[in-house]
């Protein structure tokens, strides 16, 4: 919890925390209430005098998922994997790339459109991009369900595969966890992000295996590919829910890993160290 503490120079009141280290995750277990007002704050106003509400969780990467159908598959003619409809294929690399690049945009942007929240009172700053991850994930568990609907309906069946999936979600989140705190902070600091992070999301989007499988990636480029940590990710979901889908590359995979929890470790501690300096520039 915060202590206030009266700055007999200034004679005002000056509100922080209590020391540094576990004391400030002890604060975030205790402002968790905050996190469920913030997360459902924002899925409120996400939707909020929209006719469709939260089927635009679903409209978005459906409609992109026919794009890339039409653009890779009948027109470039790239195959699918296996016996898998494109279709398929492409919706099951959507669900978790459009949670990562959701979540790595809003919470870039959640410091700077809260800025009487941030300024004023004291509370773990973390919880702001947290509360819109668990947003992003919210809109990803309904896409989930319509790709369970279009599994059944083209009759593709995953095996005991399936249970692997949690693991590459827990990728998925350390990776918008952690890019989404470094451009937090970023964007604080110079309001440029605020242009750049729209464009390198729409490009993640084309460079990642979403359209296509990152199996046709030549060998001698695979694993500088998989440096891109969605693309072990997008591999796994489709190597776990997709009977006959290629098999994983294990080396990329490995690599995709090893940057997600750099991304992850390194991100909390710049969002850290910057910290105490929102208040002041925000």
């Amino acid at each position: 919890m915060g202590t206030a503490i009266k700055n007999p120079l200034l004679a005002e009141l000056v509100v922080e925390p209590q020391g540094l280290g576990g004391q400030y995750w002890n604060d975030l277990w205790s402002y968790r209430e905050l996190l469920y007002f913030l997360t459902w704050r924002d899925l409120l106003v996400r939707y909020k005098q929209t006719v469709l509400g939260v089927f635009w969780a679903l409209i978005r990467p459906l409609l992109t998922m026919i794009v890339f159908t039409f653009l890779f598959g009948r027109i470039a003619r790239l195959p699918s994997e296996g016996a898998v409809p494109y279709a398929v294929m492409v919706y099951v690399a959507m669900v978790p790339m459009q949670f990562i690049t959701t979540a790595v945009s809003d919470a870039g942007n959640s410091l700077v459109q809260n800025p009487s929240l941030v300024s004023k009172i004291y509370f773990p700053r973390v919880i702001v991009p947290a509360s819109s991850v668990i947003t992003a994930a919210a809109d990803a568990c309904v896409s989930f369900v319509a790709l369970l609907a279009m599994m059944g309906w083209y009759h593709v069946w995953p095996d005991g595969r399936i249970f692997v999936a949690p693991a590459f979600v827990a990728l998925a989140v350390l990776i918008s966890t952690g890019l989404g705190l470094w451009l937090a902070a970023l964007n604080v600091a110079y309001r440029d992000f605020r242009h750049i992070v729209p464009f390198v999301v729409q490009l993640a989007m084309y460079i990642s295996p979403v359209g296509f499988s990152s199996s046709l990636v030549p060998h001698a480029w695979r694993f500088a590919y998989s440096l891109n940590p969605a693309v072990g990710v997008i591999d796994g979901f489709r190597w776990a829910l997709l009977r006959g889908a290629a098999p994983l590359y294990w080396p990329g995979l490995a690599a995709s890993a090893a940057v997600a929890i750099i991304l992850w470790l390194s991100g909390i501690a710049y969002f850290r160290r910057m910290e105490t300096t929102f208040a002041d520039v925000i």
